[in-house]
């Protein structure tokens, strides 16, 4: 124990944290198995130990900052690493397949509506705000739709699809405020459920579909917010494609997802465990190698900064209003959601991950007006 302890004591050092010390991103220790877990379960053991209530700190997201952009896992040898501990396995097969995607789905996104409302923006935008000019989680959101549908140029009357439509956010403000006729496909029973009420009275049409079962019908635009991440990199060629297939040669294709520095099959394995099965985030290469033969980049833009504040919005909200919720969850889903909306909040702000809105066209003639 003492060996482990001293491990974990001089490997945070080195981040400036101290267990037990005065500092907001300290960690204190409630139970000293965490030093041990930690050692052998890597960024596991540290978001386990945490829902079990084996530590805490009172500003977990620079806390995670803090050991992110330390770099310890270049620093120091792996059985010692708490940072995002990567897992070197091969897949053999393909892991993000129609049926787990269904699973996959059920498993986050309908866990209760009613903790998305209350802890989201009013129009329910599930993906990162553009925070250009204000300090309004509202306002940042509507400022992220809007900024689509111009760089999309989209105008009345024009067909949309939007891939993992979410509870249709983006599909009711293209309508709303831009006339156009939408359709989405998402795999959450829950989504489509509450999206066609919100979306009562407008051209919008919510699909129980998969991407790859959208067959028949070409679209003016198609959008993707925040949906990339589920589709797993044995699958971005497969994607890719159909995007292609489902755009009219004239049209318009725009990703939003996250990103990450490198590429790799792996994940987070606390991430992977509790909070999205099978996720994958995409790399520059990864993407770049999907697009070729499909379709022509017209404008990359990061601004991956912005997902730090939407995920401390989220989490004020959360907070705000837990005691309006809590009788649907127990006090380990509470600790295991802080874990999600501030060690992410955290490893945007270190710049581990990057945001990144790509807008993509069939014909290199077409010029869209990307960058607003």
């Amino acid at each position: 124990m003492m060996d482990a302890k001293k491990a974990v004591e001089e490997l945070l050092k080195s981040a400036d944290v101290t267990i037990n010390g005065e500092k907001p991103w300290d960690i204190k220790v409630n139970n000293e198995d965490f030093y041990s877990r930690v050692l052998t379960d890597g960024s596991l053991g540290l978001g386990e130990s945490y829902m079990d209530k084996w530590w805490d700190c009172k500003n977990l997201d620079q806390f995670i900052f803090k050991i992110l952009r330390a770099d310890l896992e270049t620093k120091y040898n792996s059985q010692i690493v708490m940072t995002a501990a990567k897992e070197k396995l091969k897949h053999f097969f393909n892991p993000q397949n129609i049926a787990n995607c269904k699973k996959d789905i059920h498993h986050h996104y309908d866990i209760g509506n009613n903790l998305f409302e209350h802890m989201l923006d009013k129009r329910m935008v599930y993906t990162c705000g553009y925070w250009k000019d204000t300090e309004n989680l509202d306002v940042a959101q509507e400022q992220k739709l809007d900024l689509v549908c111009k760089k999309i140029g989209l105008k009345p009357g024009m067909t949309l699809l939007d891939v993992g439509c979410g509870w249709g956010s983006f599909m009711k403000y293209a309508a709303e405020k831009y006339g156009a006729i939408c359709t989405g496909v998402t795999l959450s029973e829950e989504q489509i459920k509450l999206g066609e009420k919100r979306c009562e009275g407008l051209p919008v049409t919510f699909l129980y579909k998969d991407y790859r079962e959208m067959e028949g019908q070409q679209f003016d635009r198609i959008i993707s917010l925040g949906m990339f991440e589920h589709v797993g990199p044995q699958n971005y060629k497969t994607y890719m494609k159909k995007m292609n297939e489902l755009l009219k040669d004239d049209g318009i294709f725009l990703l939003h997802t996250i990103g990450g520095l490198q590429t790799t099959n792996d994940s987070d394995k606390w991430i992977r465990k509790y909070i999205f099965p099978h996720g994958t985030i995409p790399s520059i290469k990864g993407i770049g190698e999907a697009m070729e033969g499909n379709f022509y980049m017209e404008d990359w833009h990061d601004f991956g900064p912005y997902y730090d504040k939407t995920l401390m919005a989220w989490y004020d909200n959360f907070e705000a209003t837990w005691d309006l919720v809590k009788d649907k969850y127990d006090e380990r889903f509470k600790r295991m959601w802080e874990y999600y909306l501030l060690a992410c909040a955290g490893a945007f702000r270190a710049r581990d991950l990057a945001l990144w809105q790509i807008v993509m066209t069939k014909k290199r003639e077409i010029k869209p007006e990307c960058r607003i």
